[in-house]
C-alpha cells in the first residue's frame, strides 16, 4: 500500500481501523459521508479537522481496496 500517507492505522486507535491521520475518524466514515450524498463542503464543515485532502485519499483508498483480488483455495477447487 502506497501512497496513502493520510491513512493510518494504530491498534489503540479506533481498534486498528483505517483512521485519517491518527484521529479518531475512520476512513469507512467518510466513505459512509460520501456515499449518502454530502459534499466536501458538508464533510469539511460538519468536521472542521479533516482537509479535502483526507476525503480524497479516503476515496483512493478505497478504491486501492475495491481491486484486491479473491483468490480460490486450493480446498476449494478440489
Amino acid at each position: 500500500m502506497t501512497g496513502f500517507d493520510r491513512i493510518t492505522f494504530d491498534p489503540h486507535v479506533m481498534g486498528g481501523k483505517a483512521c485519517i491521520r491518527g484521529l479518531r475518524i475512520t476512513a469507512s466514515l467518510v466513505l459512509n459521508l460520501v456515499a449518502n450524498g454530502m459534499s466536501d463542503a458538508e464533510i469539511l464543515k460538519a468536521y472542521p479537522y479533516l482537509e479535502a485532502e483526507d476525503i480524497r485519499q479516503s476515496l483512493k483508498y478505497a478504491a486501492w481496496l475495491a481491486e484486491e483480488s479473491i483468490l480460490p483455495s486450493e480446498a476449494a477447487s478440489a
